[in-house]
């Protein structure tokens, strides 16, 4: 690097769809070894998006990792298209799909409502399909093989939920949230709530802590070799 001095800061990455949280890893470690990083230098995130979201992605480099549980905790901000006419067996599209029978569409008031239910400190059950372990096994592994996943339900803070767009079935929010919240769990118990179906069908993350889009970059509109002047200083180790 530029100056013998340890490598370390951050870029905020703009994830595509279709990608997952260490696809993107890969590719800016990728590009610092172009640049002339060790070939071991380290990589994370604070947060995985699961692969059919997209939007605000923080990557760590080198002794800014340090950081991931800190940067972790910071507060969350989604944008999220719900499905109230389907579920699926991962509460997202990417799942297997059932039809939902609603005889009668929520109104207006009946889903503000509901959404008004879910702020604040809230019990919510994780997705069958997610990263948690179960009996040193991910629960999306277990899922996969047909196994029943069990996952008990757990406090998770929800701040603000923000009603952007709703004609039936398709219902659009902001969720302003905490760490360890499941926006595919939001969905699926909101849309139950209502005595619909839940499923989502987009979401993309729009800020991590102080971290926003305006700051993102897409993975194909990064240099073909990065170096520590292309990093975001990290916060104070």
């Amino acid at each position: 690097m530029t100056d013998g001095a340890p490598l370390s800061g951050l870029l905020v990455m703009d994830k595509p769809a279709g990608w997952t949280s260490m696809d993107v890893c890969a590719r800016v470690r990728g590009l610092l070894r172009r640049g002339g990083a060790p070939k071991r230098v380290k990589v994370g995130h604070t947060g995985t998006l699961d692969p059919m979201a997209t939007g605000v992605l923080v990557v760590l480099v080198g002794r800014a990792t340090r950081l991931c549980e800190r940067l972790m905790a910071d507060e969350k901000v989604y944008e999220t298209t719900i499905d109230l006419s389907k579920r699926s067996s991962t509460d997202d599209a990417e799942g297997e799909i059932e039809e939902v029978a609603v005889f009668r569409a929520p109104t207006d008031a009946e889903v503000g409502a509901v959404l008004a239910r879910f702020v604040g400190i809230i019990q919510q059950r994780p997705p069958a399909y997610s990263a948690l372990h179960v009996g040193g096994r991910r629960a999306y592994d277990l899922a996969r093989e047909g196994r029943p996943v069990d996952l008990p339900a757990r406090p998770v803070r929800v701040d603000e939920i923000l009603l952007l767009a709703y004609e039936f079935p398709v219902l659009t929010i902001r969720v302003t949230c905490g760490k360890g919240t499941y926006i595919r769990s939001l969905g699926r118990d909101i849309g139950a709530a209502l005595g619909a179906g839940g499923m989502l069908a987009a979401l993309r993350r729009t800020r991590v802590g102080r971290f926003d889009l305006s700051m993102a970059h897409r993975p194909e509109s990064l240099p073909g070799q990065l170096t520590q002047g292309d990093l975001m200083p990290a916060p104070e180790l």
